[in-house]
């Protein structure tokens, strides 16, 4: 028995993988319409990306034009932190339910083609 079948036969025990293989997963969460909260999850994601790299850019030049390296050294950081925060409210309000059922289906799909 090569050691990948192994590895998918102790992840096939545990209670996760046999729930998603018993109630058959799949990606039918995908057909339902969009509600609000998805779209504000989907909107912060995209602000958290254009907050991130540009603002980053443009707190560097600000930094360079007025001689205060502070600025990007406090600054830089913090954005990024900022940034990062946005992204994970986005994420909550937007991907919660659909990566549960995209990981569900995942495991069970990898887990029977590999058993």
């Amino acid at each position: 028995m090569s050691i990948i079948k192994k590895i998918a036969g102790s992840i096939a025990k545990t209670e996760y993988a046999r729930r998603a293989i018993n109630d058959g997963a799949d990606l039918s969460e995908f057909n339902e319409k969009p509600t609000a909260r998805n779209f504000l999850g989907i909107f912060l994601v995209c602000f958290s990306f254009i907050v991130s790299l540009p603002g980053v850019g443009l707190i560097a030049a600000l930094s360079i034009y007025w001689h205060e390296p502070l600025l990007i050294i406090i600054g830089g950081p913090t954005l990024i932190i900022i940034a990062h925060l946005f992204f994970f409210a986005g994420m909550y309000l937007a991907g919660g339910k659909y990566l549960r059922a995209l990981f569900r289906w995942a495991t069970r799909v990898t887990i029977e083609k590999l058993i």
